[in-house]
């Protein structure tokens, strides 16, 4: 899979913007604040409907102007296929193939895209919110299943929060309905956690390889999903779905004196483990580099197991946050792979040697200039 051409319309600091792409290495070149990433976000959000920037798609327009045009066409293996999203204060139309979707996530998934950004090394050592961000972003590309039990979940867990809250203030009585939105947050839970862990154990598998590859054998990597119910790993969705409820029963009193859900995948965690020490605790800042870089680049293979396409690489001014060697081993695994946008102030003098025949664009204040 690799994107053929863009087409930007009052999309950030692109006015008017049409270029064609090379299925290999694209570097997007040029000082800081020109455009660059803003280029790279426009190809994410192409791909996902939403930024990974910003929550406010207002951002995404050029100021004085009511809407933003972004469209492209994604080569596959069988076929070639147009995509077009429009942004605007009315909210996003999504088309494929020129056929405007009904709903979103029948278009998400068309564009399959990776994202490596300096900020992504937290997916170590930041919060558990951003590790289920990660998890949910790039699973839902993976499957349209996933992606709707997560919608619904989030649905009717913003409902029950709210029902809890009333309950709390006295503004309801009733506990019947509580106990409905319980039993369905509880389905639609055990949905989530049962795929979740499919998902992590399958990325584990390529994430250890490249692991052992990029620290010369001298560690193992090992996931581990920390939920408040079974730790089973081999837990059915059935088995799920009656420890939730019963964790649900068991919380309740103290969810109707806060106000708020206490318990669910929404409060799940993943831990990173490097030779049995979890890395973001005992780990060297080496170790939870080396981390988040196989776990990154091991989406690339399960993309492609999953989907039968490569996704395409978006890498935001990483390069810059890796010493030589995690930068070769980096370049060495996209090199003639997967279609790689690369953003960056320079070229350095180890990533002219590794990247074959890249096209080379200067970004300067919102304009692209192919270097020849």
């Amino acid at each position: 899979m690799y994107l053929e051409n863009i087409s930007l319309h009052n999309f950030r600091n692109y006015s008017d913007l049409e270029t064609e792409f090379i299925p290999g290495v694209n570097v997007l070149l040029g000082a800081n604040a020109q455009g660059k990433t803003n280029l790279l976000e426009s190809i994410y959000v192409l791909a996902l409907t939403r930024s990974h920037r910003t929550s406010n798609d207002r951002d995404l327009i050029s100021w004085g102007a009511d809407n933003a045009r972004l469209a492209t066409r994604v080569h596959k293996r069988m076929s070639s296929v147009p995509l077009e999203l429009e942004l605007s204060s009315k909210g996003k139309r999504a088309k494929v193939n020129h056929l405007e979707q009904s709903k979103l996530s029948q278009y998400i998934g068309q564009l399959n895209v990776i994202l490596f950004a300096p900020e992504d090394l937290s997916l170590v050592k930041g919060s558990p919110a951003i590790r289920r961000r990660f998890i949910d972003m790039e699973f839902g590309q993976m499957s349209s299943k996933y992606l709707y039990n997560s919608a619904q979940y989030r649905t009717i867990l913003k409902q029950r929060n709210q029902y809890l809250k009333q309950l709390k203030f006295k503004a309801n009585k009733d506990k019947v309905f509580l106990g409905v939105l319980s039993d369905q947050l509880a389905a639609y839970g055990a949905e989530i956690i049962f795929q979740r862990r499919l998902f992590l154990k399958k990325l584990e598998k390529w994430a250890q390889q490249l692991h052992t590859q990029i620290s010369l054998g001298k560690e193992h990597l090992t996931f581990e999903y920390v939920s408040q119910v079974s730790q089973k790993q081999d837990a059915t969705v059935e088995q799920l779905y009656d420890e939730l409820q019963k964790a649900f029963a068991s919380h309740e009193e103290r969810e109707l004196q806060q106000g708020t859900t206490l318990v669910g995948p929404q409060r799940d965690d993943v831990r990173f483990l490097v030779n049995d020490k979890n890395v973001q605790t005992f780990g060297s800042q080496g170790q939870q580099r080396t981390t988040a870089l196989s776990v990154k680049l091991a989406e690339i293979d399960l993309m492609k197991e999953e989907t039968g396409e490569y996704p395409v690489l978006l890498l935001d001014d990483v390069l810059s946050e890796l010493d030589d060697d995690r930068q070769t081993h980096l370049l060495k695994t996209i090199q003639n792979k997967v279609q790689t946008f690369l953003t960056t102030t320079s070229l350095s003098g180890i990533a002219r040697q590794l990247i074959d025949e890249p096209r080379i664009f200067t970004i300067k204040s919102g304009t692209l200039h192919k270097e020849e």
